[in-house]
């Protein structure tokens, strides 16, 4: 796993996806700090990583990013199981509050770069 603060390449993420699922990498952001940690089997590891770090619940949500369609609209996939939230509103494994949604798809591309 990787905590991505600053800015990781594209390049790099699709060495990671070839090590892992052939053509995702999965990753949890958190829209708080606008941060984010990839490389993981599991978008819960990637959480614990992020609640280990200080983060809180509310502010993580998961996705699959697509190296090979780099700022394409298909991307960033909405779609983990630590998005089920019905407390939050969030019923679905996507993320449904498209406010929540922009605010990731900006994090990631500032911290994906070509």
């Amino acid at each position: 796993m990787k905590l991505i603060d600053k800015n990781i390449s594209n390049i790099e993420l699709k060495k990671m996806a070839l090590n892992m699922h052939g053509d995702l990498v999965k990753a949890v952001v958190d829209v708080e700090k606008r941060i984010m940690v990839v490389d993981a089997e599991l978008h819960a590891d990637e959480e614990a990583m992020l609640l280990g770090l200080g983060s809180e619940q509310k502010n993580l949500w998961g996705i699959n990013i697509y190296p090979e369609n780099f700022e394409q609209d298909d991307w960033i996939e909405f779609d983990s199981m630590i998005n089920i939230r019905p407390m939050q509103g969030n019923r679905s494994r996507g993320v449904d509050n498209k406010v929540i949604q922009e605010k990731i798809i900006s994090i990631i591309k500032k911290l994906v770069i070509s």
